[in-house]
């Protein structure tokens, strides 16, 4: 299909489309962030305990994880705009099971199974929406838009959750999501879909092969902070001494390898592949994969060590910190929606470039900013800094991946694109948080052995208790622990004062990994082509 060609081109309709696209990737977006400031209080009210509020949100991602790729074949076999649609339904159904489950299990359908069997088939589908619907040099701002809606979805979601679990219930933010969702079904009438090829059987022996190996990757990531990256943390499972998450994403890739190796099998024999595996050896497709993949390590990681540093170093309530992040969203938006409409021809590889380059000054400034006595205000800067670089990578990588195939090939991108900025997510919260609990517990421990006021047996003790890493606690948390165990007041002060430099320390551990790992995408930058692509005809 030609660029344009049968798309709603005309600009109502595009100021139609393009809304009701976005709306789509802020919904999937918001879950991933909006109950992480009330998982204590849904735990509470559901009658179960945080881990099981953790867990659903982990089920969460592995469910999108395992079914990305399949749910793009499935666009591609049905129709994008059905597989968007019904995805929506599937959405709405898990968000209303969500908002009126009393009990745990029953958020699992709702939430985690629901609702991530829901985003499998949305995301990949907006993907290809965005191309069968807008011509080629239009796509860099509709997908700079969608993204940075995705994205402000990430940076509000703890200031909606707060107002909501605050002044109202957590339920009222899931019911807000039906709302929503029905909205966009309303809407989706006006979106125009791609003329739908052969409808070939679906590869079932690839779809398990992918689904088992992207989510046994995942769930090895999401058990690092638990379990321990290599050496396992005590009383964690291993196997041959070495933690059983080394062993776990070294099945999931093995699994990813067979996958791989099982479509170009079905190729060689010209069967249908879930995913043509030759896709992978397009350097303008793997480079803009590359990008996504950083771009989300970095930016989840950022999402997940500066609301620590507002909440608890700082205690800072929900509806504050949520506030304190929203500039970030300011200069993201601008970045996404104004590169394309004011610098339609500049180079993508430039302004990818630029934009990683403001991720790491965001990094580098924040850690260098952050100190024991400073206040919410050193978070403005940095963010606007990342904002910004988030929205110039939004502006161009979805229009570089996507021209990089012929347009019939669109979903099964979306699917590749969504599965990795999933694994990119999944690591960039795993790897900050274990550095940071890591240089913390150091950093802790250190400075309680060469304090001469605590005790010996005092100091024995917090080395056994820690040797699994230390939490990270507010002032007030460890304060009253202190004060339950019956701590003497020269013990509990000493202990307080090495907890707020061992609290700011773990957090520069976080921000050095990630302003490490964007200069690293820095090198992979060449593969983003120099001129503004255009789509390849199918």
């Amino acid at each position: 299909m030609a660029p344009g060609t049968g798309t709603a081109e005309s600009s109502a309709t595009t100021r139609i489309v393009l809304p009701t696209l976005a709306a789509g990737q802020f919904l999937m977006a918001l879950d991933s962030s909006v109950m992480n400031v009330s998982i204590a209080t849904v735990a509470e009210d559901l009658g179960t305990t945080v881990t099981g509020i953790q867990g659903a949100i982990t089920a969460y991602t592995l469910v999108m994880a395992m079914f990305m790729i399949l749910g793009g074949k499935v666009g591609a076999l049905i129709g994008r705009k059905r597989a968007f649609m019904i995805g929506c339904l599937i959405y709405g159904c898990g968000s209303l099971t969500t908002a009126l489950a009393p009990n745990l299990p029953v958020l699992l359908l709702g939430w985690s199974l629901l609702e991530g069997i829901g985003a499998a088939l949305i995301l990949p589908a907006i993907v290809a929406l965005v191309a069968s619907n807008f011509a080629a040099e239009r796509r860099p701002a509709a997908y700079g838009l969608v993204a940075a809606a995705g994205a402000v979805a990430i940076a509000a979601g703890p200031l909606i959750g707060g107002v909501a679990t605050t002044y109202f219930s957590w339920r009222w933010v899931f019911a807000g999501e039906v709302v929503m969702v029905l909205g966009i079904l309303v809407l989706a009438g006006r979106i125009a879909d791609a003329p739908i090829g052969e409808r070939p059987r679906i590869d079932l022996v690839g779809a398990v092969l992918s689904s088992l190996g992207l989510g046994i990757f995942v769930y090895g990531v999401l058990r690092s902070d638990e379990w321990g990256w290599f050496q396992p943390k005590p009383d964690a499972p291993s196997w041959l001494g070495v933690s059983l998450v080394v062993w776990l994403m070294l099945a999931g890739l093995l699994l990813v390898w067979l996958f791989l190796r099982w479509e170009a099998r079905r190729v060689e024999r010209r069967r249908e592949p879930l995913i043509d595996p030759a896709m992978l050896h397009n350097r303008q497709l793997t480079g803009g994969l590359t990008m996504f993949f950083f771009q989300y390590l970095v930016q989840m990681g950022v999402f997940f060590v500066v609301p620590l540093y507002l909440s608890v170093a700082l205690g800072l309530s929900a509806l504050t910190t949520g506030a304190r992040i929203l500039p970030l969203s300011l200069t993201l938006l601008a970045a996404a929606v104004l590169i394309p409409r004011f610098f339609p021809n500049v180079s993508p590889r430039r302004v990818v470039r630029l934009g990683v380059f403001a991720l790491l000054a965001g990094a580098v400034v924040l850690m260098a900013a952050l100190d024991a006595d400073a206040g919410p205000e050193i978070v403005t800067l940095p963010l606007l800094l990342i904002g910004f670089g988030m929205g110039a990578l939004a502006s161009q990588l979805g229009s570089v991946t996507v021209s990089a195939v012929p347009e019939a090939q669109s979903a099964e991108v979306g699917g590749v694109q969504n599965a990795v900025t999933n694994l990119g997510a999944s690591i960039g919260t795993a790897l900050a948080g274990s550095l940071m609990i890591a240089a913390l517990t150091a950093s802790f421990l250190t400075s309680v052995d060469q304090n001469p006021a605590i005790p010996a047996e005092v100091k024995s003790q917090a080395t056994v208790e820690l040797q699994s890493g230390a939490p990270f606690l507010s002032d007030a948390q460890l304060k009253s622990a202190l004060d339950e165990a019956g701590t003497s007041t020269e013990v509990a002060q000493a202990a307080l004062d090495a907890n707020t430099d061992a609290r700011i320390d773990g957090l520069r551990a976080a921000l050095a990994i990630l302003a490490f790992t964007a200069l690293l995408a820095m090198f992979f930058t060449s593969r983003i082509p120099k001129t503004q692509p255009r789509s390849t005809e199918s």
